[in-house]
């Protein structure tokens, strides 16, 4: 009896290890619903899709895992990216939505995906970029002075302004940023100079940096500096942190000059006692004049400033998008002294719309101007139009102009695509890359002023509906 139980438990046990060894999947190639990953924190939801077989090995217990290489594809330190519920996937082909982590920086990513129960791991993806954009709007370098200057044989240090602020989300903020500095080259082209914080002009000409984003699409951009040889035709300039003219019932304006060893300013002619700093603060009317020793020789500049003046700000872009039943509310920011408002719609003014806000209602193209009464005298009018969010069309157009005229300013599809529909919206460029992609889409494409080099670009696109329908074609926009 006892050699027969034995011979009842090895054959349960060898029953138990031929279950386990037959308790095998095969997991196919990541195939990815993205060329390239810009990711912000604005938008930051990809997928990738893949298949696994047999379904019937799946276990109850198993989880699908999205693993990230490094930016070079190695998987040595591979991330974790995402973890599906236990139990959750059964069935392929299987879709997996994830987000990038923000510490992503190079061109080539990839993926692969793992179970737990039975444990697979699949042939990695194709490689693609992938950056996290954390800064992505307009920074200043030079503090916003457009020119620089240098000795004969020397050279001029361009910085990117730091701390940051409200005029200024200054990219230093972020330690895992780099950045990429060029020179211009013509009109629309450019070339690349160098990598880094600074950069040491040592040749003419104007130049700029950007936030590295590689081949994502990117805002995060400085200012324009050109840079000459003193006496060489150089003409250095002096910059107003409020502006010019600006409004001195709010407070002095700083006045910075170009980078130098010393610096002496002077008002009308007369040198300023006590004023050697690269940057002069004033909240008076006047010429004032700054003489910059760069070492080896010096440099000069000016600027006729007006402290009568103030600033306004509105809310709300040139044209704005209205679905049916909704409204908008606008509002004016101003430092005015003693302000005073005035709407219109269509060029007539609005009765009874005297204050700083405004809620709209209708479509139509506005306007309110923006008076000082006390203080300085003076008005600012700013315009916008609201349009229908999601208007009746029933063709997807191949032609836009987006000059800011209010007619076919925005690539405008037919209902059944937009916001709403879960379908998924990608625009290329003619060289392939990425510069929409969504599955909520406005109507609003273009919504930032497109920076191109050809007359009259071509983009294409393809529209995939939530059941995998798909709509492919060209855009050319007319400018």
């Amino acid at each position: 009896m006892r050699h027969y139980n034995i011979i009842i438990i090895i054959a349960l046990i060898a029953l138990g290890i031929r279950t386990d060894l037959n308790a095998q999947i095969v997991i196919s190639k990541p195939n990815l619903g993205f060329s390239q990953a810009c990711a912000s924190d604005t938008f930051n939801s990809y997928n990738v899709t893949f298949t696994f077989s047999p379904e019937g090995d799946i276990t109850s217990s198993n989880q699908f895992i999205i693993e990230l290489s490094d930016e070079t594809g190695d998987f040595t330190s591979a991330e974790v990216i995402f973890t599906s519920a236990a139990g959750s996937v059964t069935t392929t082909p299987a879709t997996l939505n994830f987000s990038f982590p923000t510490t992503v920086s190079g061109e080539g990513y990839r993926l692969r995906i793992k179970s737990t129960a039975p444990a697979a791991t699949s042939t990695p993806s194709d490689t693609f970029p992938a950056y996290f954009k954390a800064q992505d709007e307009p920074f200043t370098i030079n503090n916003l002075v457009a020119t620089g200057a240098y000795c004969p044989g020397g050279s001029y240090l361009l910085t990117i302004d730091n701390p940051g602020g409200p005029m200024n989300n200054s990219p230093l903020q972020y330690p895992s940023l780099t950045f990429n500095w060029y020179k211009e080259t013509g009109a629309t082209t450019f070339e690349f100079v160098s990598s880094g914080e600074t950069l040491l002009v040592s040749q003419p000409g104007t130049y700029y940096v950007e936030t590295n984003y590689g081949s994502c699409t990117s805002n995060s951009y400085s200012n324009r500096v050109t840079v000459s040889e003193s006496g060489s035709g150089s003409t250095s300039e002096i910059a107003s942190s409020l502006g010019n003219p600006y409004c001195s019932a709010n407070g002095p304006t700083t006045l910075s000059a170009i980078n130098g060893e010393s610096y002496k300013w002077f008002k009308d002619g007369e040198e300023i006692s006590g004023a050697t700093g690269q940057m002069y603060e004033t909240n008076e009317s006047g010429t004032y004049s700054v003489e910059v020793d760069l070492g080896d020789c010096t440099d000069s500049a000016s600027i006729v400033l007006n402290a009568e003046g103030f600033n306004s700000t509105i809310d709300v872009p040139e044209i704005n998008y209205l679905d049916e039943g909704e409204t908008l509310m606008v509002t004016v920011t101003t430092d005015a002294v003693g302000p005073a408002f005035s709407w219109f719609r269509d060029g007539v003014q609005i009765t009874g719309a005297v204050s700083a806000n405004y809620e709209v209602i209708q479509l139509g193209n506005y306007s309110v101007v923006v008076s000082q009464t006390g203080g300085c005298n003076a008005s600012i009018e700013h315009t916008f139009s609201v349009v229908d969010a999601f208007p009746a069309v029933s063709n997807i157009p191949n032609v836009i102009s987006p000059n800011g005229d209010g007619i076919n300013d925005t690539w405008i599809i037919p209902q059944q695509y937009v916001s709403g529909t879960n379908t998924q919206v990608v625009i290329y460029s003619a060289q392939g890359k990425v510069v929409l992609q969504t599955n909520d889409y406005q109507n609003n494409w273009p919504q930032n002023e497109l920076d191109f080099n050809a007359i009259n670009p071509v983009y294409y696109y393809i529209i995939t509906t939530s059941n995998n329908t798909s709509r492919k074609g060209s855009i050319t926009v007319i400018k």
